[in-house]
């Protein structure tokens, strides 16, 4: 890929002014985007967000994506600047894997008092890809851990209660049952920062997704719309986050992951339809900072915040930037038609086959939060500290690429 200045191509994607409750005051323009996609477009692409909070008229321009902070220098296993303020007594549930071990670390540095609640089935603490000796020791010298399960409703108040816990961070909840629960054994609370989804949003031709957008009922996320409402009608002083893709070391869920594995492979990448869905992706260290940002903040309180990168990208750039921050060469992208095949109970692709994506500015203007990775950057810092290492968490499974690429006349094995 050349890494000199290119020409900008242009999306066709107009802004469509709607009323909206936002209380951002980066703009007195923003609004809701309806996407029209010029099929003729390609490239490593993203859209930027900041075009949409200048101008309401004009489209947006889309760029190579590149890092804004290439050259900046980063502790490679946090990489993020936590907030002062008030300390607190914490209790995080799930915060042994993935967006738990990040924000854990980051409230432990700051100096609050944290504590993981836990199954006991997973090692309690365990050392970051790219973290120093040092910062492991310190930090898990200091985190505690209480053992028990969030599920077993009787028996919480014995196990979690009469701790002094003022500050409950709930990521992996996901039945409004279990935040009851929660509040039941540990009775008045400062804050419940609870982690929703922006899969909640119900789909739209209206774009990008904002926080006062209707929920979907049937979404399989419908649990975490029920807990929001649970929160809010016990009078809890409550903040929800809504991430969209999250990616970065240690993910769970095969996003860069299903793209690292087809480019080492040397493999095609399989991509549904015209590959100029837009979606966005948003990097777990950044999510982190912004459940920092959230606590003891008095304008969080009762409020939802969509939490992503503030670049809109194609699945094709996706594969592109994947390829250039692992180092691979240009990806040979083939489209498909979903309709024409049966994968069973497999998915074929790791994003859902529509535009998907949301306004992140209320959390930059009520929070403080900006982004600090840039697409590139962010699967960079993801390859090279997992992915690059000969770790991740799912095996290669191409069985559904070779059904692809068979009916297109492709080659179903490349050499890796």
């Amino acid at each position: 890929m050349a890494s000199a200045v290119v020409a900008t191509p242009v999306l066709g994607a107009q802004l469509q002014v709607k009323g909206n409750a936002s209380r951002s005051s980066r703009s007195s323009a923003s609004g809701a985007v309806a996407v029209r996609l010029n099929k003729s477009f390609s490239g490593l692409h993203s859209v930027d967000l900041s075009n949409a909070a200048s101008s309401a008229t004009s489209s947006f321009n889309v760029h190579a994506v590149k890092s804004s902070r290439a050259g900046s220098q980063r502790n490679p296993a946090l990489a993020v600047v936590a907030s002062a303020g008030e300390k607190k007594n914490i209790l995080i549930l799930g915060g042994t894997r993935f967006i738990g071990l990040f924000l854990a670390r980051l409230l432990v540095k700051e100096g609050h008092e944290v504590t993981l609640f836990t199954r006991g089935k997973a090692a309690v603490t365990s050392q970051l890809p790219g973290e120093t000796d040092e910062e492991y020791a310190a930090y898990s010298s200091q985190v505690k851990h209480i053992k028990g399960d969030r599920q077993d409703f009787d028996s919480l108040k014995d196990v979690i209660g009469g701790k002094g816990f003022n500050v409950v961070y709930d990521i992996n909840g996901r039945e409004g049952t279990e935040a009851e629960a929660i509040l039941n054994a540990l009775g008045d609370l400062d804050q419940y920062i609870f982690c929703s989804s922006a899969g909640v949003y119900l789909k739209s031709d209206l774009l990008p997704h904002r926080e006062i957008d209707a929920g979907d009922p049937k979404s399989r996320h419908k649990g975490k719309l029920d807990t929001e409402a649970l929160l809010e009608s016990k009078g809890v002083r409550w903040t929800s986050i809504r991430p969209v893709y999250i990616y970065g070391p240690l993910n769970y869920n095969p996003v860069e992951e299903w793209f690292f594995h087809r480019l080492k492979a040397g493999r095609p990448i399989p991509v549904p339809n015209s590959g100029l869905q837009v979606t966005q992706l948003g990097h777990v260290k950044d999510l982190a900072v912004a459940f920092v940002k959230a606590l003891g903040n008095e304008k969080a309180i009762g409020q939802v915040y969509n939490i992503s990168g503030s670049r809109y990208v194609t699945f094709d750039g996706i594969a592109r930037a994947a390829a250039k921050a692992g180092g691979f060469q240009e990806p040979e992208l083939v489209h498909y038609n979903p309709k024409e095949f049966d994968f069973g109970k497999k998915k074929a692709f790791p994003l859902r086959d529509q535009h998907f994506f949301t306004s992140i500015e209320k959390a930059q203007a009520e929070l403080g939060w900006e982004p600090e990775f840039g697409l590139v950057e962010g699967l960079t810092d993801s390859y090279n500290l997992d992915f690059g290492r000969g770790t991740f968490r799912k095996a290669a499974d191409f069985s559904t690429d070779d059904l692809i690429l068979e009916k297109l006349g492709k080659k179903t094995f490349v050499a890796a």
